[in-house]
């Protein structure tokens, strides 16, 4: 018996990605429901290629209607309507930072950690809510875990590089304006983000906490010590990019067991979600342009760091509305229909 499915925040960039991912891998869904503010009502969203759903208003769901929630609308939406569906019986998965540090709610990568997926929801605090990661947080610990697994990972040193789409299609929108802007002489006015990024490199995602980091950098190491291990210690510093999709991370790691890049390249090659490309020569790694549209995350550019003992550096490339939501969010509700996981 299949499932039926609630997409909320189904006419944003990532909620049009839930729609087209389910599709794609043929989720066992009955019926889905499209759903967002009630200025969308009656919009039509794509389900895959042949099917169009339109839009209901969130705020006049009936979410006992649904069995499965795809949350992808902000954490103030989720805070107001994720606890509803919850109790409704609906088991929610949900895209924003909301619930993720919440300790009764899982934060799910499914090549990761998918035994943290409790056998019965609605025992879960009867909150029926799983968090999905952050999307420079996702990609990261799938390429962490294998390493992790063979050679305990003690400190992890990330830049993160990542695109506009992270921010929404309003954001994308900004990049493509000002783009075209500056080509005619227009002055750039800033909305979305605090300065041009256009032809630029911004510094800071997020607010900015008391000790000088982001909320972005924090979320990437709380959260990698809540899916992977809360002994591994990561500090990052996230700078937004004038690319459209796909995030890309400079990784520095260090173990307590010794690894060679051999060893390295094997067990990335290996793992699940993961693809190695790593040529030593001018077109031998992956960039963000390549990454987008693709469920992988990507490995390039592998090499021993010189500067510690148990030292190595990589570069990681993935598609941010996928990987980092969409598709990591679709991977979440197999884990649950393959248990049949059902709130009721």
């Amino acid at each position: 018996m299949g499932y039926k499915v609630a997409v909320v925040g189904a006419t944003g960039a990532v909620g049009r990605e839930m729609l087209q991912t389910l599709a794609e891998r043929n989720f066992p869904a009955d019926k889905v429901y499209a759903l967002a503010s009630s200025k969308s009502i009656g919009q039509e969203v794509s389900y895959g290629d042949d099917e169009i759903l339109i839009v209901e208003a969130l705020d006049k769901f009936d979410f006992a209607a649904a069995e499965i929630a795809l949350f992808s609308a902000g954490g103030d939406t989720a805070k107001t309507y994720a606890p509803i569906a919850g109790q409704a019986g609906c088991l929610v998965i949900d895209n924003s930072s909301a619930f993720r540090m919440d300790d009764d709610v899982p934060l799910v990568v499914p090549e990761v950690n998918p035994d943290s997926v409790p056998s019965s929801l609605i025992e879960n605090g009867g909150r029926n809510i799983i968090a999905n990661p952050n999307c420079s947080t996702a990609q990261l610990v799938v390429a962490l875990k294998p390493l992790h697994d063979a050679f305990i990972i003690k400190r992890v040193v990330v830049s993160t590089y990542q695109a506009v789409s992270g921010a929404g299609r309003p954001a994308m929108d900004e990049l493509f304006n000002q783009t075209k802007g500056i080509y005619v002489n227009d002055a750039v006015q800033p909305e979305i983000f605090t300065k041009q990024i256009a032809f630029n490199a911004i510094p800071h995602i997020d607010i900015f906490l008391d000790d000088g980091f982001t909320k972005e950098e924090w979320k990437m190491t709380a959260e990698t010590k809540k899916i992977l291990d809360p002994t591994i210690e990561l500090v990052a510093h996230c700078v937004r990019i004038p690319v459209f999709v796909g995030h890309s991370e400079a990784v520095f790691i260090e173990t307590q067991q010794p690894m060679t890049e051999k060893a390295v390249r094997g067990l990335l090659g290996d793992a699940p979600g993961v693809i190695v490309v790593d040529h030593r020569a001018n077109e031998g790694y992956v960039t963000p342009h390549e990454a987008a549209g693709e469920d992988a995350v990507y490995i390039s550019r592998i090499r021993q760091d010189p500067t510690v003992t148990n030292g190595m550096v990589f570069w990681c490339v993935s598609d941010n509305l996928r990987k980092g939501a969409a598709l990591n969010s679709v991977q979440i509700a197999e884990l649950i229909a393959a248990q049949d996981i059902r709130g009721r």
